[in-house]
C-alpha cells in the first residue's frame, strides 16, 4: 500500500483538473483519477466567463485559454420579424479585465489545465477507476482498478467526487441525487454554416422554440443547438435533418434577408437529453461532490462547467489549508453553506430560462412570438436589466455574504464591497497583486496610519499585505482581508487591527497579526 494522500481527486474534467491546479499551487499531497483512457476531444462544454477566467488567472493559465478561444461581445436575437444586435458586455463589466464571453471548446480548456499540472509535474492517472471506498479511522480505503486491470489500494485524508453525473463518489457517500428530466430531446453539432455573421452568437426564438449558434473556432467554427422535432426519439443524427431544422427555424429571417443559412462539414455530431437535479449535501464526512457529481441544469447561459470549476476553486484552498493544519476543519463546513446555494440558484435560473424558451405551453409560445419581439427592444435601451443580467450570467455576482466564513468588523465600510463579495479589479490591476496562492491582506489610505511592515509572526507564506493607498474599492481606510478564491472573507472601516486578529485565530489559528 502507498503512503497515505491528503486527498483522492476522482474525474479529470474541467472541474478536476482545476482542483487538482489548485492543491498543487498549495504542495498537497493528492492523487487524481479518471476512468476514461484519454480527456474529451468534444467541445462539449464551449463558454467560460468571466469570473472563472478571474479565478484562473492565478494559476498560469487564463492568458492561453484567451489565445485559444474566440471572445463574443455581442449576440444577435433573431425573432420573428426582426433582428436586434445586443451589446451583451458594455455595461456593468467595469471591474473585470476580462469583460466578454470566451467560447473556447472544452477539450482546449482540458487540454490547458493538464499541461499546467505536467508542467507542474503532476500526472493525471487516466484508465484508472475508484471501485470501492471504507472509511477507516480517519482516512478512506479506496480500491482503484488500474488500466491494466490490476488493483490497488490507496488512503485519503480526504475523496473528491468530480466523476459527474454518474459519480462513484456520490453513490460511495451515500448522497442522493435529486431532480428530473426534461422531456425534450436537443441535437448539438460543431460544423461549418455559410450565411451566419461571425464574431457573434445567435439565436433564434420562434413558436417551435429556441436555435443557438455559437462561435467556437475550433474542432470547428460554429456549434449549433436545437430541439429535435417532436416524434420518435431514437435515429442517427444527420446533417440532412440539422439542416432540415435550420430552415424551418430560420424562416422568418431567411425570407426577410433573402438568403438561408446553409450547414456543412460537420465534425461532430449528437442527440442529448437535460436533466435538472441536484445533490441534497455536498459534502458527507470526508466525502466531497463538485461540478456535475453535485448538480446538472441545462446548458442555458452557459453556466454548468463554470459553476464546477468555481466549485473545485472554493473547496481546493480550503482542503490545502486544512491538511497542512493551518485551518481548522470547521472550514471545510464551510464549503456547502457556500456552494450549495449557488448550485440551487443555477438550476432555478436555467429552469426557468429553459422553460420559457422550449415549453410548447400555448402562453408561453405566444410570449416567444408576439411579446418578445415588442417587450425586447424596450428592455435593452435600459442599461440596469443589462448590468444585473450580465453580472447573473458572467458569476461576477456570486458572492458569500450570509457565509460562516464572511465578517464584518466593528465599523463596516459605508461604500464599496463588503465581506463575502467577490473583490473587483478596481483599480484596474488589483487583482494582479492578489493572485498568487494565499490570502491577501488590504490596507487603504496614508501609509503612515500603518505599521510599517504589519507583523505577521506564525504562517508568513499564507499572507501578504498591500498598501494600495487612496486608489482602492474603498473611499475611505479599510482594511480587507481577500481569501484565496478571490472573495472579502473580513472587511472594516478604519485601522483598527484588533477584529482582524480575532478573525484570523478562528479560522487561521497559526497565523496572528
Amino acid at each position: 500500500m502507498t503512503a497515505p494522500l491528503d486527498v483522492l481527486v476522482v474525474g479529470a474534467g474541467p472541474t478536476g483538473l482545476a482542483l487538482a491546479t489548485q492543491l498543487r499551487a498549495y504542495d498537497t499531497p493528492f492523487r487524481i483519477v479518471d476512468r476514461s483512457l484519454d480527456r474529451a476531444r468534444e467541445s462539449r462544454a464551449p463558454a467560460i466567463q468571466p469570473r472563472t477566467l478571474e479565478m484562473l488567472a492565478g494559476f498560469g493559465v487564463t492568458d492561453d485559454l484567451v489565445d485559444r478561444g474566440s471572445t463574443a461581445v455581442r449576440l444577435h436575437l433573431h425573432l420573428p420579424r426582426r433582428e436586434l444586435r445586443v451589446p451583451v458586455f458594455d455595461v456593468g463589466c467595469e471591474d473585470t479585465p476580462y469583460p466578454f464571453l470566451l467560447f473556447l471548446p472544452q477539450s482546449e480548456t482540458e487540454a490547458v489545465l493538464t499541461a499546467r499540472l505536467a508542467a507542474r509535474d503532476v500526472t493525471v492517472e487516466r484508465g484508472t477507476e475508484l471501485v470501492s471506498t471504507e472509511r477507516e479511522g480517519g482516512y478512506v480505503s479506496c480500491r482503484l482498478r488500474c488500466p491494466d486491470g490490476s488493483q490497488e489500494t490507496v488512503r485519503a485524508r480526504y475523496v473528491v467526487g468530480c466523476d459527474g453525473a454518474h459519480s462513484t463518489v456520490r453513490t460511495q457517500a451515500g448522497i442522493a441525487f435529486e431532480g428530473h428530466a426534461y422531456p425534450q430531446t436537443f441535437l448539438l453539432a460543431d460544423l461549418e454554416i455559410d450565411g451566419l455573421e461571425p464574431g457573434a452568437a445567435h439565436t433564434y426564438m420562434t413558436a417551435a422554440g429556441m436555435l443557438f449558434f455559437f462561435p467556437l473556432g475550433t474542432p470547428a467554427p460554429w456549434r449549433m443547438i436545437a430541439m429535435r422535432p417532436p416524434g420518435p426519439r431514437g435515429g442517427e443524427v444527420t446533417l440532412s435533418l440539422l439542416q432540415r431544422l435550420a430552415d424551418d427555424w430560420t424562416t422568418d429571417r431567411a425570407g426577410h434577408h433573402g438568403h438561408r443559412l446553409i450547414l456543412r462539414d460537420p465534425v461532430w455530431m449528437t442527440a442529448f437529453r437535460i436533466h435538472n437535479r441536484g445533490a441534497t449535501h455536498y459534502r458527507n464526512g470526508p466525502f466531497f461532490l463538485a461540478g456535475d457529481a453535485a448538480h446538472i441544469h441545462s446548458p442555458a447561459g452557459g453556466q454548468g462547467m463554470n459553476t464546477g470549476i468555481q466549485d473545485a476553486l472554493n473547496l481546493g484552498w480550503k482542503l490545502a489549508h486544512v491538511c497542512r493544519g493551518a485551518a481548522p476543519e470547521e472550514l471545510l463546513e464551510t464549503y456547502e453553506a457556500e456552494r450549495a446555494p449557488v448550485g440551487h440558484g443555477v438550476r432555478r435560473l436555467t429552469d426557468r430560462a429553459f422553460t420559457l424558451g422550449t415549453s410548447s405551453n400555448p402562453a408561453l409560445r405566444i410570449a416567444r412570438t408576439h411579446l418578445a419581439p415588442r417587450l425586447a427592444p424596450l428592455l435593452l435601451r435600459t442599461t440596469r436589466p443589462r448590468a444585473r443580467l450580465f453580472r447573473t450570467v458572467s458569476e461576477l455576482g456570486i458572492h458569500y455574504r450570509r457565509g460562516p466564513a464572511s465578517t464584518s468588523g466593528p465599523h463596516r465600510p459605508r461604500q464599496g464591497p463588503q465581506a463575502g463579495d467577490r473583490l473587483p479589479d478596481v483599480p484596474p490591476g488589483l487583482h494582479q497583486h492578489t493572485a498568487a496562492p494565499g490570502y491577501h491582506l488590504l490596507l487603504t489610505g496614508p501609509a503612515h496610519l500603518w505599521p510599517s511592515p504589519v507583523p505577521a509572526p506564525g504562517r508568513h507564506d499564507l499572507l501578504s499585505v498591500h498598501h494600495l493607498g487612496t486608489d482602492s474599492p474603498w473611499p475611505e481606510v479599510t482594511h480587507a482581508l481577500v481569501r484565496p478564491d478571490g472573495h472579502l472573507c473580513y472587511v472594516a472601516r478604519g485601522n483598527d487591527l484588533t477584529g482582524l486578529r480575532a478573525y484570523l485565530e478562528r479560522w487561521l489559528p497559526g497565523l496572528a497579526l
